[in-house]
Order: C-alpha cells, then sequence, then structure tokens
C-alpha cells in the first residue's frame, strides 16, 4: 500500500459524503463548493459540544480524550476523533504518563438517529484504522452516539469493514488526483442535499459545476 505525504491526506470527514453521494463529496472537497443547510448547521453545533480538544479525563480506569487528531499514511487520510475512550485492559497498549495499559474506544457524534446507509460506520471505521496505525493496536470496537435518541449504537469492527473503507479511499484518492466531479443518479436524497441547488445534476451531464456557473456568470 502506497504511503502518502501530508499534502496528499484527504479529509477523513469525506468519507461520509462520499458514501451519500460521490458527487457531493467531489463539489466539496475537489471543486470547493459548500451550502449550509439545517442539517449542517445542527451537525456543527453538535461536534462543537463534543470537540473540545486538549482535554484529558480520567475517571476510574477509563481516560476520555476529545478532539483527537488522526491520521493513516497508509490511507492518505486525516482528521479528528470526537472522543477516544481508552479503557484499562492487561492486554491494550501503554500510555504516556500511565502505568497501566489502555484499549482504545473510538466514539463518534452525529445529528439524529441512526441511518439507513452505512456512511456513519464507515467513517468510524476509517478512524478505527487511523488509530490502529498510530497506536500499533487492533480496536475490536467502537460506536456511534446520536444526538436525537441520546443513546450509544456499538459496533464490532472486522475486517470486511476495513477493507471496504481501504477500497473507497483509494477511489477518492483518484477522483481527487484526476480532479474529476462522477455523475450520479438522481434521487429522493437529493432533496436533502445542501448542495441540490449547486449540484444541478440532471443539467450538468458532463460540465463541472464550477465551469458552467463562470460561464452562466459571464454570458
Amino acid at each position: 500500500m502506497t504511503d502518502y505525504k501530508e499534502d496528499e491526506y484527504l479529509l477523513l470527514s469525506g468519507i461520509q459524503h462520499f458514501v451519500f453521494c460521490k458527487r457531493q463529496w467531489a463539489l466539496i472537497h475537489i471543486e470547493q463548493e459548500w451550502k449550509e443547510n439545517v442539517l449542517t448547521v445542527e451537525g456543527n453545533y453538535l461536534h462543537e459540544k463534543a470537540d473540545n480538544p486538549f482535554i484529558r479525563e480520567k475517571r476510574g480506569e477509563t481516560i476520555y480524550v476529545r478532539a483527537l487528531p488522526v491520521h493513516s499514511r497508509e490511507l492518505g487520510i486525516s482528521g479528528v476523533c470526537d472522543m477516544v475512550e481508552f479503557i484499562q485492559d492487561k492486554d491494550g497498549i501503554p500510555l504516556d504518563q500511565e502505568e497501566n495499559l489502555y484499549r482504545a474506544k473510538p466514539i463518534e457524534y452525529k445529528r439524529g438517529k441512526p441511518k439507513k446507509h452505512d456512511a456513519d460506520i464507515l467513517q468510524l471505521v476509517a478512524q478505527v484504522i487511523c488509530l490502529e496505525e498510530m497506536l500499533a493496536t487492533t480496536i475490536h470496537e467502537a460506536a456511534l452516539f446520536y444526538n436525537e435518541t441520546k443513546r450509544r449504537e456499538n459496533f464490532m469492527i472486522n475486517e470486511d469493514m476495513k477493507r471496504r473503507v481501504v477500497k473507497m479511499v483509494q477511489e477518492m484518492h483518484h477522483y481527487y488526483h484526476r480532479r474529476y466531479t462522477p455523475r450520479v443518479k438522481t434521487g429522493k436524497h437529493c432533496l436533502r442535499c445542501s448542495l441540490h441547488n449547486l449540484c444541478l445534476p440532471k443539467l450538468l451531464e458532463r460540465e463541472k459545476v464550477s465551469t458552467y456557473m463562470n460561464r452562466m456568470l459571464t454570458d
């Protein structure tokens, strides 16, 4: 697997966009188009509450670290874990300034409730891959916390999940290197997309959105 340089890293959070819609991901991460809607605003607010960086709290046998930066040289991605729990475990790994061993468990905070698609889960798996590479360990469990249900959803992480993320990130790098915005089939999900008015998938079958917008402004 390729070792990417830091200036080649893609945003880990883009995995969720890519799963929801490859075109949406390209509009945001390649063409630098973005537009807020109520869903993105609510999501940003939730993460502002969860991401309180540089705080490390210990309660009992668990250490809680918020807004932990993570990356993977092999995948070429970087991002931030909302929170990572380090739970005391005799089969775990050593931590700085700690005498005991700990196992890591990333926790990602999400607005709303569990989704029908698996974008949230795959983003979580990408965090696991990053942590495994950085900490030289294996992580078997991670969790999503949904603001609407106020519940944690725990997931056992397996190799099939990791292989799917690896394949997906490789495709993202391929598109990014080519500066290519893919075409996609429209559907009901388009109406909930914050980029619906910028995407115009029915009109822009071949042309980049940025090219279309520039042309319209100069006509």
